[in-house]
Parts: structure tokens; C-alpha cells; sequence
């Protein structure tokens, strides 16, 4: 945003800036509520104004409800009382499925410590969009009663770009306030602020705090005048190390003159926004609080989520169920989780006086309620305190109470006690055992943080976070090798909006033609898989289709014949080999290289499970780099030959997209991994499309009268022997290999690494057999 609009204001300027980012983001979060609660979407009112802001307001409050704990039955009695002519018959049903989505959404303003703020702000909004009659009291009571929440009221947050009014001041930049000071002053500033070198570094800061300032055209008009004011300052302290007495006084001047220009513009244009604005542009800033904002989306990326059911309030999840018996088979009592992005302290009640302590406690900070160990040698309570005569003479609580432990050492737990610290509130599940070995809730409650120790807590959860996991972008490796490996990489993909996008399937490519049969000599196996020598000739053919001398054409058809022999002879080896057959499968490890391991990894799992092997990613930090195949000789030979040459063309592939259709100012590696999750989609989907023609063309020559035997076994049921004997292999080596964690992509070539991956090299028939054997 310039400094002055078209007309000469800046206040002019900012407002309009202010008012087409709310725009944009407001059809932001109504894309989120039509995509991830339709039913919802379609039920909401039409007689409130625009449906897009009415739907960004309701997902906002139902996001705020999450944060709050409110049960689902309250989410669903307002929305009851928002739409008095609609009708859904399990409206509880889909409020608990939007709230399950909103964790897969990638929508930090639904995030449980952002959703209050955005709810107050959209609120807001819409009120400005309301006709008001002359009677404001009745108007506010009639909305409030319709949204069954308060609205805010008219005040600063209106046009906070006029705030400086009460100052006697307007909204300008440093260069035009300082252009009041005295003749020198007014001199050095402009110079000093017009300078090339000050022009660069507030440029380089503005462009850091951009992405989290998610777009917001008048709070990057203010961090740049707070990059300027804080370069001038810099600047002063750099010359007034070694000035005289005279010259450090006169700087002095000039620093004043600054914190004026803060105090008395800027200052009170921040205190006028919403909390929601005033947290963005705070959080921008680099150091602890921007650095916490990266962890947490990188925390909550690797999380596996729950489902619909985990909102349930009837009963408990599945997921707690599981958590509570493992736990209570150990002898813990009290541990720590996620539900979506509220931090929940589960208890286990075990007596009857926790019983009735659970059932008394009021929700309010106590200090006997919950204590957080951090690995110290005492517990610190990082609760507030209330002065409550009754609670200090008499041990309400029995011990040893809810203790905590958030060890220095884990990422994951310091990343729980980071979201609990920026939320500033937990949930507190309070459970009981049953007869039957199962468990149920006794209460779900709220209790809360007080800022001093949210303050510290996160200082110090950062603080350790950055000596294990200096990036976090690796968070998600260290957090998989905390949990000992982190299972197949077969699970979904999710977009943006946290909605499935589905796995492609054999047949959902475009098919090669059925390979032309081969001589029988070369079906010939050994107690190892395929013959060495088909092997050679394999690596020889992928040799000359990576030849610089090859051309294109030909080093199409080297490579479409190299792959039309992987397929074919892993069918026919299927064929010949029974599944009891001594050789029996065989596992693999597979060290996978830089640059862009975790893409590289997956596109090595799903290549190598279209081709009937099956992967495993192991834990530890020796292993991050390191995929463990498990299939017959046969296949994972195969698998590996195509996977060389299919990471060859992603990472070129990635590279080309990257410069000719990266839309401009979007993040490269951003766009590069979401190309590669598309290309990865579509070449698997045409692998598998392979397979599946050469096993049919397999089980044509296979039946009677082809010159085979009645009694052989099909082909089908000769791969789902192999395949069970695969998974039991894997099973036997990892008995609680856990399901890889789904992964948003933030990049938009998704779609362009699809179209690029239709046209990639994986083979199709292209010699005849004399053209190969010769």
C-alpha cells in the first residue's frame, strides 16, 4: 500500500486497504465453511446480508466454540436459533463434522487461540453491513439475539486509521511528521530516511513479516513505518558511539523525535484495531512470538487429528478410549494431548473422593487442581492463583493431584505447552473406569493460564524448541522419530481446506496398451526373482535413455521399453512363483538423497506399493533419510529401477514448473512440493494403471486354451498370496507401525504437476521383441 491514495490520504488509503483485505478474508473462511460443512453452508440464513460474510461468521464462532469447549448441543442451539426457517434433521451431526474439518482447514484465524479474535472482528464486520433503525439498543439486543452472542458496539475499532485525531495529529509517515521539527533535525531524518541502505532493510523486514501478516495491506503500511522508526534509531546508535558530547545530545533529539512519531501516531492506530489485528502485526515481528506461530503450524500439520466422533459428547472417542486403557495398563493417570488445536489434560479418577473433587471443581484456577512439570527439580504451578480461604486450610484435592510432565527434551511436548501457552486455557477431561475395561467421562471443563506464566511457559518451550529443531520445518521428522516410526505412507493427501483429495487407483490414468508377450526363455527365474541378465538389459536401456548423446525421441523409447519389461516380468514372476516357494519375500532398506527427502520418500512408497511391495518409514534419527521395502525379489527390483528414474524427472520436472508457471511472489519450495504431490498422484496412478493391464493380459494367457494348464492358479489369487505374505512380513518386524500423518500442501502446483505427470516417462510398448533382443 503507498503511502497516499489517489486523493493525498493516507487515512483514505488505509481505510480502503483495511476494508478489501477484511473482504478478502472473509470469502476465505466461507470457502472453508461451503467446502467442509456443506450442510451447514446451504441451512444459513439468507435475510442476514451477504451469505458469504453470514458464513464466515458462523464457522468463526463455531471455531471460537471449539476453543471455548462448548459442547456441540450449544453450538447446535445457536445455529437453531440463527436459522428459525431452516431445518436439518442431525444438525449435532453436522456441527460435529465441520468441527473435526476445521483442523485440516489451514486456516490459522479457525485455530483455537486465533478463532475468539476473528469471531469478535467478523462480527463486527457484519453489524457494519446491518440497516440500523433510529433505535441503536433495540437494534444491538435483536442481532444479539439472533447470533446469541454480544456485538460489538460502535468505538475506535470503526476507523482506527483517526485515532491520532484525539492527538491532534494525522495519519502520516516518519518523513511527514518529522518534516514539523526544527531546520537540522527535520534535515538528518528525511536524509537518513530516504537513504538507499534504510529504503533496503525496511523493505528486507516488511517482506518477513508479510506472510504472517496474511495479506493485510494497512498492517504492512504500519510495519513498515515501524521498520523505518526502528532503522532510524539503528542508525542513531551507530553514530553516536563515537560522537562528541554535542553530537550524542543532538542524536538524542532525534530519538525523541522518533518515539514521538510512534506514541503519538502509530501507537494509537494499533490500540484502535481489533485484538485479532493487534495479534497479527504483533506476531509478525521476528523473535519468539513469530518463531512460536511456526512451530504450532508445523506441530499441528503432523498431528493426526480426530474424527467427527471425537466431538462426540455422548461418549468418548475411540482414539481417548485406546489412550486411557494404554495409560491406565501402565499406571499413569495423567497425561497430555491434542484434540484438533485444543490442548486437553486427560485424568483417570480413581477414588471416590477424586470422584466428588472432580464433580466440585468450579473450572477456576486452583492450585491444587493441575501442577506442569517441565523436567525441574519441582513442579512450578502455571495456573493463577485465587484467594480462597477454604482452599488453603483444607487439601480439597486429593494428592497426588494433576501432574503434568512436559519433558525438555521432547518436541512434541514442548509444542503441546507451546499451543497451550497461546491459547492461554486448556480443556480438563476428567474419566472414570467402567466395569467392562472401558471408559467415560465424568466431566469436561475449561480451566485457565495467567498471562505472566503463559509468557514464561512459552519463552522457555521455544527456547528448548530451537535447540532440538532449529527449523520447523524438520519438526514433523523430529516428532516421527520421537514416536519410534511413523508407519506407511498409504494414508490420504489433504488440500488447503483440509478436505480428502483422494488417492488415484489403478485405471484412473491413461493405461498403456497390454505388453506384446515374450519368449519363454526370458520368463526363466531363479530362487533369487528375476534373472540377472533381464536386469542388466533393464539398467542398460535406462542408461541410454539418461545419455546426454540420446535424443529425445529415442530416449523415450529406451525408457518406455525399460519400463514395459519391469511391468511385465513382475507379472509373470507373480505367475511362476507360489507363494510358499522357499525364496519367500524379502525386505530392503533404501537410503533416499537430498534434496526434498520427504517427496522423494513418498514417491518411492507409492510407486513401490503399485508394484505389490509395501514401506515402512523407520524412527530414529539414523533413519530420517531411509525407506524399509518390504516385497518379493522380483518386485522391489523393479520398483527401484523405476523409482531412479522417476525421481530424476520429478526433480527436473519440479524445477521447470517452478520457472514457468510459479505465479509471482509465491514461495518456490512452497510451489515446488505441492507440483511434486500431483506428479506423485498421477504416476502412481498410472503405474498401478500398468500393472493392472499387464496382470489382466497375465490372466488371458493363462486361461484354458491358451496353451496352459486348467488346473493353474489365476494371477489374482497368486498376487493376494504374495500380498498377505508381504504385510505379514511388515507386520512381523513393525507389530505398531502407526499410519503416516496426512499432509497439507500450501503451494498451488498441485494441479500443474498432475498435467506434467500425464506426459512422464513410465513406458509404454514401444519395440518389438526382434529390437531388443538383437
Amino acid at each position: 500500500m503507498t503511502d497516499r491514495g489517489a486523493d493525498g490520504s493516507t487515512e483514505r488509503a488505509f481505510y480502503r486497504a483495511r476494508a478489501a483485505w477484511l473482504e478478502a478474508r472473509v470469502a476465505d473462511l466461507a470457502v472453508v465453511m461451503e467446502d467442509a460443512g456443506p450442510q451447514l453452508y446451504k441451512l444459513l440464513p439468507t435475510d442476514l446480508g451477504a451469505g458469504r460474510l453470514v458464513a464466515a461468521v458462523a464457522v468463526a464462532r463455531l471455531a471460537a466454540d471449539e476453543a471455548r469447549a462448548q459442547p456441540v448441543a450449544e453450538s447446535a442451539g445457536w445455529l437453531e436459533r440463527l436459522t428459525p426457517a431452516g431445518h436439518l434433521h442431525d444438525l449435532e451431526g453436522a456441527v460435529r463434522e465441520l468441527r473435526s474439518r476445521i483442523a485440516w482447514c489451514g486456516e490459522p484465524a479457525l485455530w483455537s487461540w486465533n478463532a475468539r479474535g476473528w469471531e469478535e472482528m467478523l462480527l463486527w464486520w457484519w453489524r457494519r453491513k446491518q440497516p440500523r433503525t433510529e433505535d441503536q439498543a433495540r437494534d444491538f439486543a435483536g442481532w444479539r439475539a439472533r447470533w446469541s452472542a454480544d456485538i460489538p458496539w460502535n468505538g475506535e475499532i470503526d476507523r482506527p486509521e483517526q485515532a491520532p485525531h484525539a492527538h491532534g495529529r494525522e495519519l502520516v509517515t516518519p518523513v511527514e511528521f518529522l518534516a514539523g521539527e526544527p531546520e537540522p533535525l527535520r534535515l538528518l531524518a528525511q536524509a537518513v530516511l530516504n537513504g538507499s541502505d534504510t529504503a533496503a532493510a525496511v523493505q528486507d523486514s516488511v517482506l518477513l513479516r508479510e506472510e504472517h501478516l496474511q495479506g493485510a495491506g494497512h498492517l504492512e503500511w504500519l510495519a513498515e513505518q515501524q521498520a523505518r522508526v526502528e532503522q532510524l534509531e539503528a542508525w542513531r546508535r551507530r553514530q553516536q558511539e563515537g560522537g562528541s558530547e554535542a553530537t550524542r545530545a543532538f542524536l538524542a533529539e532525534l530519538s525523541e523525535a522518533g518515539k514521538r512519531y510512534m506514541s503519538l501516531v502509530l501507537q494509537p492506530v494499533i490500540d484502535a484495531l481489533s485484538a485479532c489485528e493487534r495479534a497479527l502485526l504483533a506476531d509478525s515481528r521476528h523473535g519468539a512470538r513469530r518463531s512460536a506461530a511456526d512451530y504450532l503450524e508445523a506441530f499441528l500439520d503432523s498431528q493426526e487429528q480426530p474424527g467427527e466422533e471425537g466431538w462426540d459428547d455422548r461418549r468418548l472417542s475411540a482414539d481417548v478410549q485406546r489412550l486411557a486403557q494404554e495409560h491406565s495398563r501402565q499406571g499413569e493417570v495423567t497425561w497430555h494431548d491434542m484434540s484438533g488445536t485444543v490442548p486437553v489434560w486427560y485424568h483417570v479418577v480413581t477414588s471416590r473422593e477424586e470422584r466428588a473433587a472432580a464433580l466440585a471443581y468450579s473450572g477456576k484456577p486452583t492450585p491444587s487442581v493441575v501442577r506442569v512439570m517441565t523436567g525441574e527439580e519441582t513442579p512450578s504451578d502455571a495456573f493463577g492463583l485465587f484467594d480462597d480461604p477454604w482452599a488453603e486450610t483444607e487439601e480439597w484435592y486429593p494428592e497426588p493431584g494433576i501432574e503434568v510432565s512436559y519433558g525438555p527434551d521432547s518436541a512434541a511436548d514442548l509444542c503441546a505447552l507451546l499451543a497451550v501457552c497461546q491459547l492461554g486455557q486448556a480443556r480438563l477431561e476428567f474419566l472414570i473406569p467402567q466395569a467392562d475395561g472401558d471408559f467415560r467421562q465424568l466431566r469436561s471443563l475449561r480451566t485457565h493460564i495467567r498471562s505472566d506464566d503463559a509468557v514464561a511457559w512459552r519463552r522457555w518451550a521455544l527456547g528448548r524448541l530451537a535447540e532440538l529443531v532449529p527449523e520447523p520445518e524438520d519438526l514433523a521428522e523430529a516428532l516421527a522419530e520421537e514416536q519410534g516410526g511413523d508407519g506407511t505412507d498409504d494414508g490420504e493427501e489433504w488440500n488447503d481446506w483440509g478436505l480428502a483429495v483422494p488417492r488415484p487407483r489403478p485405471g484412473g490414468g491413461p493405461a498403456p496398451e497390454p505388453p506384446a508377450s515374450e519368449p519363454a526363455s526370458a520368463r526363466r527365474t531363479s530362487d533369487r526373482g528375476l534373472p540377472e541378465a533381464l536386469l542388466e538389459k533393464v539398467r542398460a536401456l535406462l542408461r541410454k535413455a539418461e545419455s546426454p548423446a540420446a535424443g529425445e525421441p529415442e530416449a523415450r523409447a529406451y525408457l518406455a521399453k525399460a519400463t514395459e519389461l519391469m511391468a511385465k516380468y513382475g507379472i509373470e514372476q507373480a505367475m511362476l512363483d507360489d507363494a510358499a516357494d522357499q525364496a519367500g519375500p524379502v525386505d530392503r532398506i533404501v537410503e533416499v538423497c537430498p534434496p526434498y527427502v520427504k517427496e522423494v520418500r513418498r514417491l518411492l512408497s507409492w510407486i513401490s506399493h503399485e508394484m505389490r511391495c509395501r514401506s515402512v518409514y523407520p524412527g530414529g534419527k539414523a533413519n530420517k533419510h531411509r525407506v524399509h521395502l518390504f516385497g518379493f525379489e522380483a518386485d522391489i527390483q523393479a520398483a527401484e529401477v523405476l523409482f531412479a528414474s522417476l525421481r530424476l524427472q520429478m526433480l527436473d520436472g519440479a524445477d521447470r514448473a517452478d520457472r514457468l508457471h510459479r505465479p509471482a511472489g509465491e514461495d518456490a519450495r512452497a510451489y515446488k512440493r505441492s507440483w511434486m504431490l500431483g506428479f506423485i498422484r498421477e504416476v502412481a496412478a498410472r503405474v498401478g494403471a500398468a500393472q493392472q493391464a499387464a496382470k489382466t493380459d497375465a490372466e488371458r494367457e493363462a486361461e484354458p486354451g491358451a496353451g496352459q494348464e486348467t488346473g493353474a492358479r489365476s494371477v489374482a489369487l497368486v498376487l493376494a498370496d504374495r500380498t498377505h505374505v508381504v504385510e505379514s512380513r511388515l507386520a512381523d518386524k513393525y507389530p505398531k507401525v502407526k499410519k503416516q500423518s496426512p499432509t497439507k500442501f500450501k503451494g498451488t502446483g498441485y494441479r500443474q504437476g498432475v498435467a506434467d505427470g500425464r506426459y512422464a516417462d513410465i513406458g509404454s510398448p514401444a519395440f518389438g521383441e526382434g529390437d531388443w533382443l538383437a
